[in-house]
């Protein structure tokens, strides 16, 4: 389904969905060419805005949970993705340890693991759950809502390899995958026994991992994508790209970084003024700031003008630094507000696209008020040029052109910041 808009697109946005749709063979083209000179991140989800003038990604999840939520007719086709992406790493691969989250009280997301075991057992490898907890010291089972069960074990570390140990039981062995797939963003740290893996494959690579990846290196390599992409195909890169800027190193508790803070996002409002008095967009804009570290959920708010910043509470504050103290010094991303105009029931609803490998696989709208997800209901890469650019299969392409841009951005990032390539400083 399509989520109803609040208002009807027109304009430069409408444009540039045409645009897209009849520039489908060229846009498919551009992207082979790219995926030449880059490899994907194995797998991610990216959250993407509509506001009506423009349509953006606001953040791109290397570790994504959800694929629960993905509509089982894009099974087949997330697991022909995974098959070739597994190919690339490990041609004879046939045992995948995929590393769950440390948090054994979200049945949601442990539905989201069986999805992926299912993905995965149809691309022909056996797949079993790792966990990093130590508190998890034998094979746990979890029972979901819906009745099934989800079993997790420790990972040991066997001197150079990763195995499950055998059960002890008779005639059983120790689980030595090829690939190791972490479903966990290491947002507490990178783990001793995950690195120096050099005979196993590990997915993705360990500086993907929250503790050590920053979202303005990410925007900085999208702006750069984004900017190419436009160029190629003759539209505004503000179009597709939100404004951002970074401020590093700030104490909270210090008037002087607040200051820092305020001043960015005064030079911030400044720019997207400018762009929308190009377009004549009436709507009040406003920057959402956010630490720089983290999943999108951690330390997220909206100012419509720099002064809300001298004023943050401590509250505020503390949320920003996440889960650290509010007078330690962390790093802060303030990002153009990109609002969305669509909505289910009155509910706002906000599009979330997969990816695994270079290909879409599927996506769903987040609805704001109770956080039901919608599954797409037609796959992201099958425009219909004699339909509306309103019709599912147009938006929805428009949607997966975004992410895949995202997704490029996040290959590009990856390189940039590889502490094993020193080329990329």
């Amino acid at each position: 389904m399509v989520p109803h808009l609040v208002t009807a697109l027109s304009g430069p946005l409408r444009q540039l969905e045409q645009n897209l749709i009849q520039a489908t063979p060229q846009i498919e083209r551009w992207f082979r060419l790219e995926w030449q000179e880059h490899t994907p991140p194995f797998y991610g989800s990216v959250d993407v805005r509509n506001a009506g003038f423009k349509v953006a990604p606001v953040e791109t999840n290397l570790f994504p949970g959800g694929f629960n939520h993905l509509a089982d007719a894009m099974l087949p086709l997330a697991a022909q993705a995974a098959t070739g992406a597994i190919e690339k790493y490990c041609p004879d691969a046939r045992n995948l340890l995929l590393v769950v989250e440390n948090d054994t009280r979200d049945m949601l997301y442990f539905a989201n693991v069986l999805r992926l075991e299912a993905i995965f057992r149809q691309a022909g490898l056996t797949v079993r759950f790792g966990t990093l907890n130590p508190e998890i010291t034998k094979p746990t089972t979890l029972k979901l809502a819906d009745e099934r069960t989800v079993l997790i074990e420790p990972i040991k570390r066997n001197t150079r390899r990763l195995i499950i140990p055998a059960s002890g039981a008779v005639g059983s062995s120790d689980f030595d995958p090829c690939t190791i797939l972490l479903n966990n963003d290491l947002s507490s740290g990178t783990p001793d026994l995950l690195k120096n893996l050099h005979e196993q494959v590990l997915l993705p690579a360990l500086h993907a991992g929250w503790s050590v990846r920053r979202k303005s290196n990410h925007f900085a390599a999208y702006s750069d994508v984004a900017k190419k992409f436009a160029k190629a195909f003759d539209i505004d890169p503000w179009l597709i790209n939100p404004y951002f800027a970074s401020a590093k190193k700030v104490n909270f508790q210090d008037a002087k970084g607040q200051e820092t803070l305020a001043t960015k996002v005064d030079l911030l409002l400044k720019q997207i003024r400018t762009k929308y008095k190009e377009y004549a967009i009436t709507e009040t804009p406003f920057v959402v700031v956010k630490a720089d570290a983290g999943n999108y959920e951690a330390g997220v708010m909206s100012v419509k003008n720099s002064s809300e910043i001298i004023k943050l509470s401590a509250l505020q504050t503390n949320k920003l630094a996440g889960v650290k103290p509010a007078s330690q010094f962390t790093d802060v991303l303030l990002q153009e507000g990109v609002p969305t105009i669509e909505t289910v029931e009155g509910a706002t609803a906000k599009p979330v696209v997969y990816t695994m490998d270079r290909f879409v696989v599927g996506g769903f709208y987040r609805v704001n008020t109770h956080f039901k997800p919608l599954p797409f209901s037609k796959p992201c890469n099958m425009p219909d040029c004699g339909e509306d650019t309103t019709a599912a299969p147009n938006r929805f392409y428009t949607y997966g052109v975004i992410a895949r841009l995202a997704l490029l951005a996040a290959a590009i990032e990856l390189e940039r910041t590889d502490p094993d390539q020193s080329q990329y400083g």
